[in-house]
């Protein structure tokens, strides 16, 4: 069950090279990419992981002589980024590389926007395949399912018939929700564990705290929370805090720097992410190649200084049934675990 986890590379990185062999709706007629305009948008601004990904993304920017601008709203609304897509849309930009709060709710704006030549690219959180071209993955369900699982097994036997819930921000966000099924299921089949509830806090801090709380006072032998979330797990680590619990594990998903108090004061010993500001660069790097009119298909590789060869995959990786030509996943190879040992060389 266990999954190898490495170092990732941090700080930027730069396209070597690529084979490619087919193409797909969208991107640029070819040539010089040079001025080109990108907009990268978050979920939502003010959370320190789409700060580092938009930090990623116009350093990546910088450096390849394109225009990225990094674009958000501080509410996590699918309208808001319809209303930001068609706006940059309108104004020309090249490329549109987004953090989906939905799966479906920004379908009709991306289509428009391919329909006009622009590169229409996902990270983070995916929309439908149908509705871009290619997501820039975090890592596929089964990689991040199971890694939540690891990291609880670190202070969970197996064999202990201990109760579990999760935490993250909703039940239809189209990714937290993948990994966390991932994770139930290798529960059910390879432990004694009973998932007892499971609870969402919308991206809201002040809710994630209280939610926590309530969950934690609901279920008395609770031994464990999993919280695939950048603000449930530090949402969690308070309320475990303020009801004075050090008598339940807690994982997840989150940024170093929210986390490092939780982890100097022991209410924690383990959590993991990916690099978001690389994420961010990588996902530029991909629009730099289409807008270039560069051609990708499921099965290309190519290599990226930091990441070693990476590989276009088919949607199936992440449990989609939809494939085409010029569409697929291109997958972020490495996670890591932060801990006490770790936590203060990544800044976050």
């Amino acid at each position: 069950m266990k999954v190898a986890i490495a170092a990732i590379a941090v700080g930027m990185v730069a396209l070597a090279g690529c084979s490619s062999s087919g193409g797909g709706e969208g991107g640029g007629e070819g040539g010089n990419a040079d001025g080109a305009q990108i907009a990268f948008i978050p979920k939502l601004t003010g959370v320190g992981f789409f700060e580092a990904g938009g930090e990623g993304a116009v350093g990546a920017g910088e450096d390849l002589g394109l225009d990225v601008q990094y674009l958000g709203s501080p509410e996590a609304s699918a309208a808001k980024q319809v209303e930001l897509i068609n706006t940059y849309v309108g104004q020309g930009f090249d490329a549109v590389i987004v953090s989906a709060t939905t799966p479906d709710g920004l379908c009709q704006s991306l289509d428009k926007a391919r329909e006009q030549g622009v590169v229409t690219l996902t990270w983070d959180s995916d929309v439908n395949p149908e509705c871009r071209q290619f997501y820039i993955s975090q890592g596929t369900p089964d990689q991040l399912g199971e890694l939540l699982v690891d990291m609880t097994l670190e202070d969970i036997s197996a064999y202990d018939a201990a109760q579990v819930s999760f935490h993250y921000s909703s039940p239809t966000v189209p990714y937290q929700t993948p990994w966390a099924e991932v994770a139930k299921s290798i529960i059910a089949e390879d432990t004694s564990w009973e998932v007892v509830d499971t609870i969402f806090s919308e991206n809201q801090t002040e809710m994630a705290v209280q939610q926590a709380e309530a969950l934690i006072n609901a279920n008395p032998d609770l031994k464990a929370i999993i919280a695939p979330d950048a603000n449930a797990l530090p949402g969690t680590a308070q309320a475990l805090e303020n009801l004075g619990r050090t008598d339940i594990t807690l994982v997840g998903f989150s940024t170093p720097n929210a986390m490092k108090e939780y982890i100097a004061n022991g209410t924690l010993k383990r959590f993991a992410l990916w690099d978001a500001q690389a994420q961010g660069a990588l996902s530029v790097h991909i629009a730099k190649m289409l807008i270039e009119g560069e051609e990708l298909n499921v099965g290309d590789t190519f290599e990226v200084e930091g990441f070693g060869e990476l590989e276009v995959q088919p949607n199936s990786v992440q449990g989609y049934d939809y494939e085409a030509d010029g569409n697929g996943i291109i997958v972020m190879p490495e996670r890591t675990v932060f801990t006490a040992d770790n936590i203060d060389d990544y800044d976050f």
